[in-house]
């Protein structure tokens, strides 16, 4: 790795680690000092690292200058020397004989317990996925703004509040326990879900920002499965899912970042190793009798890793798509349903089920019915067509519409 590029990914890959021991030793509601202390570790590292060369073991050299900023700040700190210091050590007479535990097993007991802090029920959806690409993903505000297509201030006031509200419901950064992990764990699970979605679905230009969000999803999801507590079907079935939709991440985009649709994606872009990965963890999702949205999620996921346009395939999607809804129903899920049912059924019973959802402010819903009236009535879906146009927010999407419409024959 260049050196202009060393630091950036320490900052990605330790930051997150550092600030998770640091708010796993001191509580929630020093959270801020966490994170100077970790920011003041990588300020030193970038002034001193440009004099003095890179040291021997960067990481190494990290976690040792955390340490004794974290230690200097002890003894200087009357609050915590007084009452956090005590309350961390037990009754401690001294603050520096407070051990900074930078070893493998803690990093990952804190980053487990920080993701079940990060992941709590107080703040909205979009708090807690702000929140964790910040804490547990090390993303700076700018590359959240970015990927959210705000701007900083929005993502800066939301993090803020996020950490008050944790703060003021007295959220302990802890080890989850069973009756938490039966409790807790649907939420996580969700949020890891948005997470992941916020990458893949987002209509942000910058690609490379996308796909890191998505792997910091995974790698979220990983750690609760390399947790024995926390290695339970649900989490297999949300990480088989993401893998199938991450093995299609390069062949959904053409050099100028227009969407392709799934019948137009070169197959051989799909990334055959994150398949077999889904694959194994959609095996270890079958085991015991739980059925989530996930598991279904990751079986349609998996059908469509399968690029042979058989009727067994869509046979299978579609029955996978009537338990889902069945399980938790969502308009978009329906509509995708009748795409199947078209391909199992025909397109006229796909528009007779299409058009009850009456989806009449979603854009999706009028290309699908365009898409399905082509060469059945090619004024009706040209009517659709222009109404998916108009309601279209992306250029991408406008694109594939006009696409569409250019390819009629009227």
């Amino acid at each position: 790795m260049e050196e202009s590029q060393l630091l950036p990914n320490l900052f990605r890959t330790e930051y997150r680690k550092i600030v998770s021991v640091l708010c796993y030793l001191f509580g929630i509601e020093n959270i801020e000092i966490a994170e100077d202390i970790t920011s003041d570790t990588f300020l030193a590292a970038t002034e001193l690292w440009s004099v003095k060369g890179i040291p021997e073991n960067p990481t190494a050299w990290l976690y040792t200058v955390a340490k004794n900023k974290t230690k200097n700040h002890l003894k200087r700190d009357i609050l915590f020397e007084q009452k956090i210091a005590v309350e961390v050590k037990h009754n401690a007479s001294k603050a520096e004989e407070i051990e900074i535990d930078l070893s493998n097993k803690n990093i990952f007991d804190s980053q487990l317990a920080m993701i079940f802090t990060v992941c709590n029920p107080v703040n909205s959806a979009e708090a807690q996925i702000a929140l964790a690409l910040n804490l547990l993903c090390g993303f700076g505000i700018q590359e959240i703004a970015d990927g959210f297509l705000t701007n900083k201030e929005v993502i800066y006031k939301r993090i803020n509040r996020a950490k008050e509200k944790l703060k003021e419901a007295n959220v302990k950064i802890e080890q989850p326990s069973s009756s938490e992990i039966n409790n807790r764990l649907e939420n996580v699970l969700t949020t890891l879900y948005l997470l992941f979605s916020e990458g893949y679905y987002s209509t942000s230009q910058n690609t490379i920002l996308r796909k890191d969000v998505c792997a910091e999803a995974m790698r979220l999801t990983f750690l609760l499965i390399e947790n024995p507590a926390t290695n339970l079907p649900p989490v297999n079935a949300l990480l088989s899912l993401m893998c199938f939709h991450s093995s299609r991440f390069d062949a959904r985009t053409n050099s100028d970042g227009e969407t392709i649709l799934y019948q137009n994606q070169d197959e051989t872009l799909w990334n055959q190793e994150l398949i077999e990965k889904g694959t194994y963890f959609l095996g270890k999702a079958s085991t015991g009798n739980t059925l989530t949205k996930y598991h279904l999620e990751a079986g349609i996921a998996y059908w469509h890793t399968q690029k042979e346009d058989s009727k067994e395939k869509w046979e299978n999607i579609l029955q996978l798509y009537n338990q889902l809804l069945i399980l938790e129903y969502s308009p978009i899920a329906a509509l995708n349903r009748t795409f199947a049912l078209a391909k199992t059924n025909g397109k006229q019973t796909a528009i007779t089920e299409a058009e009850k959802l009456n989806l009449s402010e979603n854009h999706f819903y009028y290309s699908l019915l365009g898409n399905l009236y082509t060469d059945i009535d090619n004024k009706k879906a040209l009517e659709h067509f222009k109404k998916a146009l108009q309601l279209a927010s992306s250029v991408s999407d406008k694109n594939i519409i006009k696409q569409n419409i250019d390819m009629l024959k009227i």
